[in-house]
């Protein structure tokens, strides 16, 4: 169960961590914490589940990344570890993850493109679907219309993290 101690960082790493050499230094001085401190606590909360993954979020759209593509197919489960391990290889695809297929949506293996062109995307996701061997299943291109707002994870003060 995380501490007070544990519930101040976890407020401040919800804000994203600063943009300098040594980031976990700079939110120990902010929280009266060594920076040691701040990665075995970081790593104590990962390890009990509390925080499932730490990444960075790039705000793709200011860089002019506006063609930007989720991909979606319909694969065999006995193909999805196969083709989805295939599919992550390529630089050009962000994420790439499988989801349960739902009855009114058959997909189930799931690919980001991020890109500056939607005809470069295209030439990529026919690259994929010939590399990949994706051509024969179901799928579909789902462009972007608008970009929406971009954050990691909020930490509330709810169920696991108020009684500390």
């Amino acid at each position: 169960m995380p501490d007070s101690r544990d519930r101040q960082l976890l407020e401040r790493i919800q804000l994203g961590l600063p943009v300098c050499p040594r980031p976990y230094s700079e939110i120990g001085m902010q929280c009266g914490m060594s920076e040691a401190e701040v990665i075995a606590r970081l790593t104590k909360l990962k390890q009990n589940g509390v925080i499932k993954r730490m990444g960075v979020i790039v705000k793709h759209y200011p860089l002019g990344y506006r063609a930007n593509a989720m991909v979606v197919w319909n694969v065999p489960d006995e193909l999805i570890t196969q083709r989805g391990g295939h599919v992550s290889c390529f630089p050009f695809v962000t994420l790439c993850y499988q989801r349960p297929r739902q009855p009114e949506w058959p997909y189930n293996l799931y690919g980001m493109i991020h890109g500056k062109d939607r005809a470069v995307v295209l030439r990529q996701l026919e690259q994929l679907n010939q590399a990949c061997g994706l051509l024969n299943f179901e799928q579909d291109i789902l462009f972007s219309r608008r970009c929406f707002k971009q954050r990691g994870a909020v930490y509330q003060h709810n169920a696991g993290l108020a009684n500390g």
